[in-house]
């Protein structure tokens, strides 16, 4: 008899750990026991998942026992500390936070890109990338499969979700104060209807536009920026790929977009551009301007794939390449590539 695995999710409580909920009761059920951990204060809350009420226990050593496989959706430092743990009772971890993914000895994942980078995990660690790079690298790793990839510019608009419930909660009451009110016609008018309770963010972000996020790093750039480029680099195993990146975080509840300029080893031809992207796994091709067709995150929100279009070669360089893809931040950025990993290390215990 085939023996299913058992799964824990750290930080089931949380936005992503909602949505993993969601896909376990999608997804063909391949898991044994489903244990639920969260923060002490969560401890004892009831949950659904896969249909059955379930009790959230508190994030401990006895919490991680026996599990085959276990999945964090929690902050950076949580994981950081409770992962090599799981991974020294022996499970298989996947780890959504940034904790992990330039270690050289922990494979950073996507499935559609990488899947066989599962297995290499010396320290039992797989890493999923951040919902600003699972937004956009499907789409970017099979153009290059075909053109060769030379360089990149981004910009991102990120979803205020990316912040946790205090970036939706603050977009949500800045909305309230801002709705009807004739504001955004002179300097300081939406700063000063919102107040100094800016949230998570460095400037108003209804009505507006911020460009920033992450952490201040080296020559004014921002952790997420210089993050981004190295996760790209890593997954398309280009150690010294050019990529230039300027996040903005915009007032939209959840999904990420990211303008792509690419440039390329070979010439670009757009209608073959389509035929790749049309068929690239976990890829929508959604691109008739003409006709209004484009993705924008309120039409792609609580979907699984990367939505792309507006793919266009630069009318300046034959080589290069434009075009506007969106992903859900919660579901297809954290949660869905998370799941997968664990559905690809759940089959080697269904193996053995």
């Amino acid at each position: 008899m085939t023996r299913r695995p058992a799964l824990t999710v750290v930080g089931a409580t949380g936005g992503a750990g909602s949505v993993m909920l969601q896909i376990l009761s999608q997804h063909a059920d391949v898991w044994g026991e489903v244990r639920l951990v969260a923060s002490a204060r969560s401890a004892g809350r009831k949950l659904l998942a896969r249909g059955e009420e379930c009790e959230v226990l508190a994030l401990s050593e006895e919490a991680l026992d026996g599990a085959d496989v276990v999945v964090f959706l929690a902050p950076d430092e949580i994981a950081a500390r409770w992962a090599p743990v799981a991974a020294a009772k022996g499970a298989v971890v996947v780890d959504s936070s940034a904790a992990f993914r330039m270690d050289p000895d922990v494979p950073l994942v996507v499935p559609e890109l990488n899947p066989h980078a599962v297995r290499m995990r010396p320290r039992g660690i797989v890493a999923s990338p951040h919902p600003t790079t699972l937004a956009m690298i499907v789409t970017v790793g099979a153009l290059h499969a075909e053109f060769c990839l030379s360089e990149l510019v981004l910009s991102t608009y990120q979803a205020v979700s990316g912040e946790g419930q205090a970036g939706v909660d603050a977009l949500r009451r800045q909305i309230s104060l801002v709705a009807g009110s004739g504001l955004g016609t002179s300097p300081g008018d939406v700063r000063r209807a919102v107040g100094d309770d800016l949230g998570p963010f460095a400037a108003p972000v209804a009505l507006n536009v911020v460009p920033w996020a992450g952490e201040l790093a080296e020559d004014g750039w921002s952790s997420q920026e210089l993050g981004l480029r190295d996760e790209l680099r890593k997954l398309l195993d280009l150690p010294r790929l050019p990529v230039a990146a300027t996040c903005v975080r915009v007032p939209v509840v959840t999904t990420h977009s990211v303008s792509v300029h690419a440039r390329f080893e070979n010439e670009v031809d757009v209608a073959r551009a389509h035929e790749i992207l049309a068929t690239a796994p976990g890829v929508v091709l959604f691109d008739d301007p003409a006709a209004g067709e484009f993705p924008t995150p309120a039409d792609v929100v609580g979907t699984d794939p990367t939505w792309v279009g507006r793919v266009r070669s630069s009318p300046d360089d034959p080589h290069v390449l434009e075009l506007f893809v969106c992903g859900d931040n919660l579901r297809k950025g954290t949660a869905l590539n998370a799941a997968h990993i664990a559905e690809l290390a759940a089959r080697e215990f269904t193996a053995r």
